[in-house]
């Protein structure tokens, strides 16, 4: 793994919130990593010592200290791991991540977000960083429910209800 502030091992149990695989980072195991940090957290992530080569990924904050350390298919299928099981994690964080090009947005957000004004404004309005991070997880949807699900809970936040969308607590629009 690539040098960073600090590497991080421990053993943790995979949890599922809503349909995502993840595992809790506590405030103490974060401030390991990188001291003080309140926003997604771009990391190097081994389960089981597997992949291989670390995958890049954002711990996200849960708004307690705490972060949520999502497990995507990459890194599950590598490990042999699912729900439930107790597994070795390895993390630290990614010195190499810079701020590349965004996923262009899907039409089937475009449309959506033209013929609501509210929604429209704030996601002017949000950082590049969210808009991108947005992006990034509408481009990874592979199935239309998937699509439709995420989109309609994007577009209700962003329309100012208050709600919870990527693993973060939305309130008026931001």
């Amino acid at each position: 793994m690539a040098t960073g502030k600090a590497k991080l091992s421990f053993q943790a149990t995979i949890e599922i919130r809503g349909i995502n695989p993840f595992i809790r980072v506590s405030t103490s195991q974060a401030a390991t990593i990188m001291p003080g940090w309140r926003k997604p957290l771009p990391v190097l992530l081994r389960v089981n010592r597997k992949p291989e080569k670390a995958q890049r990924t954002n711990m996200m904050p849960a708004g307690d200290g705490t972060f949520y350390l999502y497990l995507n298919g990459i890194v599950r299928d590598a490990a042999g791991v699912s729900v439930g099981d107790p597994v070795s994690v390895e993390v630290e964080f990614d010195a190499a991540y810079r701020n590349g090009p965004q996923h262009p947005m899907p039409s089937w957000f475009r449309e959506p977000l033209k013929e609501n004004p509210q929604a429209r404004q704030n996601w002017k309005a949000l950082t590049p960083s969210r808009k991108k991070e947005v992006l990034r997880y509408f481009a990874q949807l592979k199935s239309s429910e998937a699509r439709d699900r995420n989109l309609r809970q994007l577009l209700k936040v962003l329309s100012g209800e208050p709600g919870r969308f990527m693993a973060r607590t939305w309130v008026n629009g931001a």
